[in-house]
């Protein structure tokens, strides 16, 4: 993977010297405005259309499509982040690249089958939706780079070009290492991932095409075990908080994944009228095709009493997952009609570990293997603003069962206005290390492959976009056989082996959950204000979905141009809050969150202080997070129970664009 990488500098570099002068290669336009000046780009015939950022276009799975952005707003500021998206609805950990906790949740799937888990370790890991395609004019490269904590840095990198109009390329690598503040608490990443796609002359056949290979690896030290009176009471003592006790010291886990996707289309009818040249009327045959095999891995050199009794003295646990995904269809289009696509898939699983596992209680298998059959449709139509989607998948065969049905309606009224409303109907069995587990540590073990019954979740969504009110969102689901990890109920917990009793439960109840969300910005001449709020409520008979009731996310910040309009700068101040709520604790074994009804954490405030200028295609960011960490004579401030938020920091970075 180091040498991909390597070989992405090298391409880049020889793109960058390439260049006469500071200035990308292709025709000046305003990035503030994305509208072309006068001029036309070196190189370029007279008679050749003019380049402009609009031809750099960014492809997404669901193929809708956005232009390369390279201006500086306060939603650059937002995802400037080791995810890079807006991260409000989530709490990081002290260390970058290590566990996110939930401040909001959205329950929402897009996959009709179980995953592998290890959800605490996906946060970075790109899943088949999440890959983007690119269709460029000439050459293009995004360059990423931000400081970490201690040692290490993260640094991602995207090269996209063509070799015609009609087949694009790109190559990237996402790298992280940060050693964290604390004792062994380093974390480290890479992702790499090649996409392309194709189409002919004609327009008859295209193909769009993925690899991705990605690793999250992190030490666990199981958090402080002192924390009230190392931590918390901010003795001067501990401000180093490498001085701090751990609970571990060779704890390790690992979660790593290679994909292989292909989704390919070939019109067998066209037709166009005279005098248009758009497309009227088509019939196709389409194709897709995923293969995936990904694993979770936890070690530790020997076995520790706060996970309970072990097996082995050495703690080597793995599962592992493979998948393969074909889904045959046929879509018709037709100018009146709309969209419509029907189409039938194959899925092919088997979860695994090493060994079949007998104990006093109950056998537990080493494999859930198997193969599913399913169905499904979609269908889309746009009359001027209105528009109309749907999409329903139902498994045929196959243990595994489940349905999913999504339906939207959206109407724009002008370019101020847009509303729209959803429903979302699924029924799915949980992730497989609910549904079967294997570990070194004799708790760790269970199978409830004939226990646990299908998750159902039933929600209704509305969302008002305006530029002028703001754009509020709510949505109410109700959950059915919700899956959980907790503490297992039949047991007494001790001090020092809080979590050797984690085990998975199906809530028999319902439970309801509403939120409900809301964004506005106010400026006033080179003055902002920019206002997030979210509400939630739930509706439970046991405690099984904690979440904070209240989130608010409060930015002052002003921008103007400086040097002559040689440098666009913005610097503020960000505000961010939540409702105390008896937060999720963390578990490294499973590399899941899991339920904690005992601790109460939250309602402290967070403060950042920013600069952030832009200087061509450059956006430079200069970041003092949580400064107001020292204030108080005490620390109160955590992620998640005995796992603190960060400290007071400095960070700094860039987002360059180079153009050839």
């Amino acid at each position: 993977m180091r040498y991909i990488f390597l070989l992405i500098l090298v391409l880049m570099g020889k793109s960058l010297f390439a260049q006469d002068d500071p200035q990308p290669n292709i025709q000046k336009f305003d990035t503030l405005l994305n509208t072309p000046k006068k001029g036309r780009a070196k190189n370029t015939p007279a008679d050749s259309p003019e380049i402009t950022i609009r031809d750099y276009k960014i492809v997404s799975f669901a193929r809708d499509t956005i232009f390369l952005d390279t201006t500086l707003t306060i939603k650059k500021e937002y995802k400037y982040n080791y995810l890079r998206k807006d991260d409000f609805e989530m709490m990081p950990f002290a260390n970058v690249g290590q566990p996110y906790n939930n401040l909001g949740v959205d329950f929402n799937r897009l996959n009709l089958y179980p995953q592998l888990g290890a959800k605490a370790k996906h946060p970075n890991y790109w899943e088949m939706e999440d890959i983007d395609y690119y269709n460029v004019a000439t050459p293009m490269s995004d360059l990423m780079f931000k400081t970490t904590l201690e040692e290490g840095q993260l640094l991602d990198a995207k090269l996209a070009f063509n070799t015609s109009r009609r087949l694009n390329i790109s190559i990237g690598y996402k790298s992280l290492r940060s050693l964290g503040k604390y004792r062994l608490n380093e974390a480290e990443s890479g992702n790499f991932t090649t996409t392309t796609n194709y189409v002919t002359k004609n327009g008859r056949y295209n193909l769009r095409a993925h690899i991705a290979a990605q690793d999250v690896k992190a030490e666990e030290n199981g958090g402080l075990p002192e924390k009230e009176l190392q931590f918390e009471s901010a003795d001067p003592e501990f401000v180093e908080r490498i001085k701090l006790d751990i609970r571990f010291g060779d704890a390790n886990n690992k979660l790593l994944g290679k994909r292989y996707f292909l989704d390919h289309k070939y019109k067998l009818i066209r037709k166009r009228k005279d005098s248009s040249r758009s497309e009227k009327t088509s019939l196709a045959l389409g194709h897709q095709f995923n293969y995936e095999t990904k694993f979770y891995q936890f070690t530790q050199t020997q076995q520790n009493t706060y996970f309970g009794e072990g097996l082995l003295d050495v703690i080597e646990d793995r599962m592992n997952l493979k998948t393969m995904y074909n889904q045959f269809s046929v879509d018709f289009y037709n100018a009146t009609l709309g969209s419509l696509q029907g189409n039938i898939s194959l899925y092919n699983y088997n979860y695994f570990t090493n060994s079949i596992l007998i104990t006093d209680a109950q056998t537990i298998e080493n494999k859930l293997k198997g193969q599913e059959v399913a169905l499904g449709a979609t269908y889309r139509k746009q009359i001027k603003g209105f528009l109309v989607k749907g999409a329903v998948k139902y498994n045929l065969s196959g243990a595994l069962t489940g349905n999913i049905l999504d339906a939207s309606a959206s109407y724009k009224f002008n370019d101020k206005h847009m509303v729209s409303a959803a429903i979302h109907s699924s029924s799915r069995m949980p992730n497989f290390n609910f549904l079967l587990y294997q570990s070194d540590y004799v708790n760790y073990n269970w199978q409830n492959t004939e226990t646990f019954e299908n998750e159902r979740i039933n929600g209704l969504s509305f969302d008002l976009e305006s530029s002028v009110w703001g754009s509020l969102s709510a949505k109410f689901t109700t959950l059915d056989n919700y899956t959980y990890f907790t503490f297992d109920p039949s047991t007494t917990l001790t001090e020092g082996s809080e979590q050797a009793n984690i085990k998975p439960f199906q809530e028999t109840n319902s439970v309801n959950h509403l939120k409900v969300k809301y964004n506005k910005e106010l400026r006033l001449g080179g003055f902002a204000l920019n206002n997030t709020i979210m509400y939630q409520n739930v509706e439970q008979t046991n405690n099984v979905l904690n979440v904070p009731q209240l989130v608010t996310r409060n930015t002052l910040y002003f921008s103007s141009h400086v040097f002559k309009k040689a440098m666009f700068l913005q610097t503020g101040v960000t505000f961010k809050y939540f409702t105390s709520y008896t937060m999720d604790a963390y578990n490294p074994v499973l590399g899941e969150f899991y339920i904690q009804n005992t601790e109460k954490l939250g309602g402290y405030p967070m403060l950042d202080f920013f600069i952030n200028a832009k200087v061509q295609q450059t956006r430079i960011f200069l970041k003092a997070e949580h400064f107001n960490s020292s204030f108080g004579d005490t620390n109160s401030f955590y992620a998640a129970p005995n796992y603190p938020y960060r400290d007071f920091v400095i960070r700094f970075g860039l987002v360059w664009n180079f153009f050839s």
